[in-house]
């Protein structure tokens, strides 16, 4: 029985973002410190290895990093004045606290980046700084701000490609997945490697190009130069394969990212969530247990308790909801920007109107993304609002990744309207996507196609999102993600503009 539905899959994205791609937050300050002035680390050492991974912007690992935190530490202490140091400090905090949900890292990394700022603003050209502050907003899941941060630290360096990795993130993060494919289009003629390859898995894996982005995870996993950064991509293609319903290989992919990283934590909760679907139940939940003591984040506490609840253990259940509720209000005490799993929570485990209420907010600060999208309509469904769910529901499986949630929650909202062939298509779709797509929701998905009977003639819908590669599948040219079709905007709302 399946412990992890796709949009907590897809939440939990910023974990894995942080332990693999997010070593750019590191890097972007790093590429703009003159070579003299690195002087300073050691070399050889973990402070110098954590710098050299970062200049390519490949992961360091969690060792390093904090060793390259300590020697930056000391470094300040004795040159208060050094901008460049104060950038690379802050951009590690952010890391750190992101790669271990340690957001007390967060309020210390903008202290830092604003020292920084101080010694040299940002209008006499701090790009290092300005691109640390657009990777803690990422972290935060604050968008909007990491998009203005990031879009100025572009404009002060314009032929740079340290600002393209923060502004895909914010990009995708409010829902502008055409500015986010033009950012990867340039980031990819500015640097080649395995960090550019893992990117380009991550925006395709997002606009469900599956075969594509296995393919560049795969080659991203070969031409890794470090455990971690391999690490990283292997735990990419383990969500993969888990989304096309494929437990066994997803568990060979995360037993190898361990094997290649045992501290790779996100790999610790995709296993688990493996275990669970193949039937290993004790081993999913030592997993999860596992997973969270070294990443408590709440999503993990929502996972393992909709295990427990499946199976009718609900004292055990209620104890993980509680755990998600203080772990989010930790996060939120620091700044992170916990709404959208609180809202999924709320939607499914509590009060659904609360849930669209904080959603309908979220929208209204532009973050648009396909997640949000299918949280707010599920939410409203649920609030008794199916009508002006289905909008976003449509919104969702048109411009988002192959998911059988995403299927199900429309499915479900067209089958209370009434729309008997077209939720017929969707149930049955996300049953064939993922037949153990959550451990809730997927029983009562086999229950409504039962109820809804066979079909007319015609049988079940295509594949839908997910048939169109993009423009330079699997050759290794830089293509350019064209802009989602079927965009439906709230009246008066502008879109932020790509980077130039």
């Amino acid at each position: 029985m399946n412990a992890m539905t796709t949009e907590h899959i897809t939440h939990i994205r910023r974990a894995v973002v942080a332990a693999g791609l997010g070593a750019l937050l590191v890097a972007a300050a790093l590429v703009f410190v003159p070579d003299g002035d690195r002087e300073a680390a050691p070399a050889p050492g973990p402070e110098s290895r954590a710098m050299t991974a970062a200049d390519s912007g490949a992961p360091a690992s969690l060792p390093d990093l904090t060793a390259l935190i300590g020697d930056r530490e000391a470094w300040v202490r004795k040159h208060p004045k050094d901008d460049q140091a104060w950038a690379v400090l802050g951009s590690a905090y952010v890391e750190r606290g992101a790669r271990r949900a340690d957001w007390a890292s967060f309020p210390k990394a903008e202290r830092a980046l604003r020292r920084s700022l101080s010694v040299l603003p940002a209008d006499r050209g701090n790009p290092a700084a300005m691109i640390g502050m657009a990777a803690l907003a990422d972290a935060r899941s604050d968008f909007p701000t990491a998009r203005k941060w990031g879009e100025r630290a572009h404009a002060a360096r314009p032929k740079g490609w340290a600002a393209y990795p923060v502004l895909i993130e914010a990009y995708s993060g409010l829902g502008d997945y055409a500015s986010a494919g033009k950012a990867l289009d340039r980031y990819r003629k500015l640097r080649k490697g395995a960090p550019v390859l893992a990117r380009s898995s991550e925006v395709y894996r997002g606009r469900g190009w599956s075969e594509d982005a296995e393919e560049k995870a795969a080659e991203a996993a070969q031409r890794a130069g470090s455990p971690t950064e391999k690490a990283a991509s292997l735990h990419t293609l383990g969500d993969l394969a888990w989304e096309r319903g494929d437990a066994k290989e997803s568990l060979g992919h995360f037993d190898a990212a361990l094997q290649a990283a045992p501290d790779h934590s996100p790999s610790m909760g995709g296993r688990a969530r493996a275990l669970a679907a193949l039937g290993r139940t004790d081993e999913a939940y030592a997993g999860y247990q596992l997973a969270f003591q070294h990443l408590p984040l709440p999503e993990y506490a929502l996972e393992l308790g909709e295990l427990y609840e499946s199976l009718g253990l609900d004292g055990d259940a209620h104890s993980q909801y509680e755990a998600l509720t203080a772990k989010a209000a930790l996060a939120q005490g620091q700044g992170v920007n916990e709404e959208l799993v609180l809202a999924r929570f709320e939607t499914d485990h509590g009060d659904p109107a609360a849930a669209a209420q904080r959603l309908t907010a979220e929208w209204a600060r532009h973050r648009r993304s396909v997640e949000v999208a299918d949280a707010l309509g599920w939410a409203l469904y649920r609030s008794g609002r199916a009508e002006e769910g289905l909008t976003y529901a449509k919104r969702a499986t048109d411009q988002g990744p192959r998911s059988a949630l995403f299927s199900y929650h429309r499915g479900e909202i067209e089958r209370t309207l009434g729309m008997a062939g077209p939720a017929r298509r969707h149930i049955d779709e996300a049953v064939r996507i993922n037949p153990n797509f959550s451990p809730l929701l997927a029983p009562r998905a086999r229950e409504a196609l039962d109820a809804l009977g066979q079909p007319g003639t015609g049988g079940s819908a295509g594949a839908g999102a997910g048939a169109q590669g993009p423009p330079d599948a699997g050759d290794g040219t830089a293509g350019q993600v064209p802009a989602p079709p079927g965009v439906v905007e709230a009246p008066g709302v502008v879109e932020p503009a790509p980077v130039a």
